[in-house]
């Protein structure tokens, strides 16, 4: 059986009642830097999206998780992305949405719950991230699942009028 949960979380499958929930955050300014968006979503793509997001992650190379609590509280989400099958590698991007749901703990368990199921069940070699150069608390939840810094690239991403580096990090299936 295939288990996606931890000991205060776990990770399912996108639902069409979490609709509102992703609008939100895909709507949030705020983080638009971690998802490189630079325009709003509608309620209507998001609707179309989730209609798909059935699809098996070997067809459409993503998959997306909602974290959630055991009180089935919707606290972020944590894709998989660019899924290579042939060389055995995809990326990994993590959100924890409330500011007062992070540094809990939670964006450790569900990493960890998704580099396990990755490694284990999608058969992955290797997993890489990208995070912009500023960001402290990425950059420390990656690196202590074992993450390392294996490059930077500079004026990677240009937000609100300033280009910034970016890191790549990497994990390898030993």
């Amino acid at each position: 059986m295939i288990t996606l949960k931890g000991e205060h979380i776990y990770l399912r499958a996108l639902e069409p009642e979490d609709l509102a929930f992703i609008h939100t955050i895909e709507n949030d300014e705020s983080i638009w830097e971690i998802s490189n968006t630079i325009t709003p979503y509608s309620k209507y793509l998001i609707k179309q999206y989730l209609e798909h997001a059935h699809k098996d992650i070997y067809e459409v190379k993503q998959l997306r998780l909602v974290i959630s609590s055991y009180d089935d509280e919707a606290l972020g989400m944590i894709d998989v992305f660019d899924f290579d099958v042939k060389n055995r590698r995809a990326g990994i991007g993590i959100l924890v949405k409330e500011t007062a749901n992070r540094q809990k703990g939670f964006g450790k368990e569900a990493l960890n719950l998704l580099v396990n199921y990755c490694f284990t069940h999608l058969d992955m070699h290797q997993l890489y991230c990208n995070i912009s150069e500023g960001n402290k608390a990425s950059i420390a939840l990656f690196t202590n699942q074992g993450f390392q810094e294996i490059g930077l690239k500079k004026d990677w991403n240009l937000v609100n009028n300033q280009f910034k580096n970016e890191y790549i990090f990497q994990l390898i299936n030993k």
